[in-house]
């Protein structure tokens, strides 16, 4: 007898929505503490590069200060979740997810500044879509891959709108598993995902360098490549029209709201990957939504 006889599916909708928020919670962590890492990383690459160039350790002046070489450990789980801003470390209780950004009314218990509310925003929709997946997939394998590939789009869209990065750490391995587990077809044909991995990356990367000939300037990054050829890996390249559709329109709407409200300054870039996240949202509860909005 399976879960779901002898349990309600609500039950398991309701306990999903937990999940998601406190996969939320850790995402979070993600969006904030992974762009900083990165940066991290890189300079110490470039410095050691230059050095090695140079024929000398002699450090090099520090660019920046958020990308400053750090003698103390900074990685995903140290140091212990704090503000930002005071450096308080939290209690268990402002830690839970979405009722402590509630409770503390969006601020910090210690030095009173406000809590964005990108916290409150990506522990809520990851709970929802997380609910969602069980409730449209059930309690199946197929819900289990569909939940870690919403969750890294999730932390994908919301790194790429606060740092116009998409970062390798995430998109490779999301492009491997959608091979890995279309090795069972739970998503596309194998044939179908390979080739969508390849056509997602190449379309992107033919229009980058046909706009850059045109005008000479880059119109998206590689990131936004590697996103296309791994949601073409999870759903096949059959699918890539709706999720370029999808994407381009919304963030064509976007785009032009934000410039009519002032939000986006004239040659201003705007990052794709999180038009091109919510396309693969859409794709993986609703595959064939162009098809029928069109016939």
């Amino acid at each position: 007898m399976t879960p779901t006889q002898t349990l309600p599916l609500l039950f398991w909708v309701g306990a999903a929505a937990l999940l998601g928020a406190v996969v939320g919670s850790f995402l979070n962590v993600v969006i904030h503490r992974l762009p900083k890492m990165l940066e991290r990383r890189w300079y110490r690459e470039a410095t050691a590069y230059l050095a090695e160039c140079a024929g000398t350790a002699k450090t090099l002046p520090d660019p920046s200060a958020d990308a400053r070489v750090e003698t103390e450990r900074f990685d995903l789980a140290f140091p212990a979740s704090h503000c930002p801003q005071c450096h308080h470390q939290l209690a268990w209780w402002e830690n839970l997810p979405i009722l402590s950004w509630l409770l503390l009314r969006g601020r910090c218990r210690a030095c009173g500044k406000a809590i964005p509310a990108r916290y409150l925003v990506v522990e809520g929709v990851t709970a929802l879509v997380t609910a969602g997946i069980v409730w449209h997939f059930g309690l199946t394998v197929v819900s289990l891959c569909a939940a870690v590939f919403a969750w890294s789009l999730i932390a994908l869209a919301f790194i790429d709108w606060e740092t116009q990065l998409l970062p390798d750490d995430i998109t490779l391995p999301l492009l491997w598993a959608g091979l890995l587990v279309n090795l069972e077809n739970l998503f596309a044909p194998l044939p179908q995902a390979v080739l969508g991995a390849a056509s997602g990356y190449l379309l992107l990367w033919s229009i980058f360098w046909l706009f850059k000939w045109l005008t000479g300037k880059e119109g998206m990054g590689y990131g936004d490549f590697k996103l296309l050829a791994a949601l073409g890996a999870w759903f096949g390249a059959a699918q890539l029209p709706q999720i370029l559709l999808v994407s381009a329109s919304l963030g064509a709407v976007v785009g032009v709201v934000a410039r009519v409200r002032g939000h986006l300054a004239a040659g201003a870039p705007i990052p794709f990957g999180p038009f091109l996240a919510f396309a693969g949202l859409i794709t993986l509860f609703w595959p064939d939504l162009v098809t029928r909005l069109t016939f």
